[in-house]
C-alpha cells in the first residue's frame, strides 16, 4: 500500500514529465488515475506502484547512461501497466497502451515508438547480448535491480509473484519459475551497468541460487 504522501509525490512527477510535451496538468490527471488503477489492482502484489518507485530510484542513478531520459521515464511507468500472468503479451499490450495514451497527450511520435521500443525490451527476451539502445539497457537494469535486493526484500518479492501466480498449482510453479531463475543464472552478467554489476551481480546470484533451493527442483 502506497502511502497518500507517496501517491501525491508520483503524481507530481508525472505532470512534470508530461509537461514537457506541452500537456497542461488537467489533461495530465486522467491518465496518471488510470496507470494508478492498473498498478493498485487487486491481483497486483509484486507488479505494483513501489515496484515503479525503485526503477525510477535505479533509472535516477543511470541518468548519465541515458539519451533520452524522458522516453526512459515515459517507459518506467508504462512497462507494467498491463499485466496478465495468464498470458504472454503484456509487455506488448503495454506497449500499445502507452502509444494510446501518449498519443492522445500530444507526445511527439518519435518519443512514442522509442517509449514502445522500452516498453517492449522488458520482456527480457534479448538474450545475453547487451542491447544496443543504452536506454533500453537503463530500463532492463532498473526492471532487474530487484534480484540483487537484500535477502528481505528479495523474499518479499518472490512471495508476491508467487501471489500474482496465485492460480498456477504448486508443482507447475516451481517448474515454471526455477526455469525462468535458471535462465537469468545462466547469462554471463545480469545487469549491464557496471555499477549495479559491482553492487548487485554477486548478490542476485546469491537470491536466485537460494530461492532455486527453496524450489526443491
Amino acid at each position: 500500500m502506497i502511502s497518500p504522501e507517496r501517491l501525491d509525490a508520483m503524481q507530481g512527477q508525472w505532470v512534470r514529465l508530461v509537461a514537457a510535451f506541452g500537456v497542461a496538468p488537467a489533461d495530465a490527471y486522467p491518465p496518471f488515475d488510470r496507470l494508478v488503477a492498473a498498478y493498485t489492482a487487486p491481483d497486483r502484489h509484486y507488479h505494483t506502484l513501489e515496484h515503479l518507485g525503485e526503477m525510477f530510484r535505479v533509472a535516477g542513478r543511470l541518468a548519465a547512461h541515458t539519451r533520452d531520459p524522458l522516453a526512459v521515464q515515459l517507459a518506467i511507468w508504462f512497462h507494467d501497466a498491463v499485466y496478465d500472468p495468464r498470458a504472454k503479451d503484456s509487455e506488448a499490450r503495454s506497449a500499445a497502451l502507452a502509444a494510446d495514451e501518449l498519443t492522445a497527450l500530444g507526445v511527439p511520435p518519435a518519443t512514442v515508438e522509442a517509449v514502445q521500443r522500452l516498453v517492449t525490451a522488458t520482456a527480457h527476451l534479448l538474450g545475453d547480448a547487451p542491447p544496443a539502445d543504452p536506454d533500453a539497457a537503463v530500463v532492463i537494469d532498473a526492471d532487474l535491480a530487484i534480484l540483487g535486493a537484500a535477502d528481505a526484500r528479495y523474499r518479499r518479492y518472490a512471495a508476491d509473484v508467487r501471489r500474482e501466480y496465485a492460480f498456477v498449482p504448486d508443482a507447475d510453479y516451481r517448474t515454471g519459475r526455477a526455469a525462468v531463475l535458471r535462465r537469468f543464472l545462466a547469462r554471463p552478467r545480469i545487469y549491464h551497468h557496471d555499477v549495479l554489476f559491482e553492487e548487485g551481480e554477486a548478490r542476485a546470484r546469491e537470491n536466485l541460487t537460494a530461492e532455486l533451493r527453496e524450489l526443491g527442483t
